[in-house]
C-alpha cells in the first residue's frame, strides 16, 4: 500500500501534479490543509481516495480539522497543526495524539518537512509542495509505504 502525505499546496496544484505523475499509483492521498478551496480538483486527479482536512488558511471550509484514521494497522492523528501550536515544536500535538491511541501523527502548517519517532509515535510533517520554508527550499512530500507483513516506512521526497 502507498499514502502520499501533502499539505499546504495553497491552490497552487501543479506541483502536486507532478508528484501524482512522478510516483504513479497511490493507494491513499492525505492532504493536511490549506488546499484553500481546491479539495474537489485534488480528489478528482488523486486517482484514489482522499483524506483532505482544512487548515488555517482554508476560512470558509466545511472540511474536517483534525481525525484519527485507519491505515493498516495503524492509527493515524491528522490535523493541519496550528492550533496545537506546532511551529513552536511538535510536542504539544504528539501529546493529543498520544492521548488518542494514535500509532502516528501527521501535520503540516510549518511548511518544513519531517519524520521523527519520539516518545512512542512517529510523527509525520509532508512540509508544502508550493510554498516550502526549510534550508534548500524545495517542495517536499512524505510517501509511507505498508509491506505485506503491514509494517509502514516513511520516507521525505523532494520535487
Amino acid at each position: 500500500m502507498k499514502i502520499l502525505i501533502v499539505s499546504d499546496t495553497h491552490r497552487q496544484n501543479n506541483n502536486l501534479a507532478k508528484v501524482l505523475d512522478k510516483i504513479g499509483k497511490i493507494d491513499l492521498l492525505i492532504h493536511l490543509g490549506d488546499a484553500e478551496g481546491s479539495e474537489d480538483y485534488i480528489a478528482a486527479i488523486a486517482g484514489c481516495p482522499v483524506e483532505i482536512l482544512a487548515g488555517n488558511s482554508d476560512f470558509f471550509s466545511e472540511l474536517e480539522r483534525e481525525k484519527l484514521i485507519n491505515i493498516g494497522k495503524y492509527t493515524a492523528f491528522i490535523a493541519h497543526g496550528h492550533t496545537y501550536y506546532v511551529s513552536l515544536g511538535p510536542d504539544t500535538i504528539r501529546e493529543e495524539a498520544l492521548s488518542r491511541n494514535a500509532d502516528i501523527v501527521m501535520f503540516g502548517h510549518t511548511h518544513k518537512p519531517m519524520i521523527s519517532t519520539e516518545g512512542g509515535i512517529v510523527t509525520l510533517n509532508p512540509g508544502s509542495l508550493s510554498y516550502p520554508r526549510q534550508e534548500g527550499k524545495k517542495p517536499s512530500y512524505i510517501i509511507m509505504e505498508i509491506d505485506d507483513k503491514g509494517d509502514a516506512t516513511y520516507a521525505i521526497h523532494y520535487l
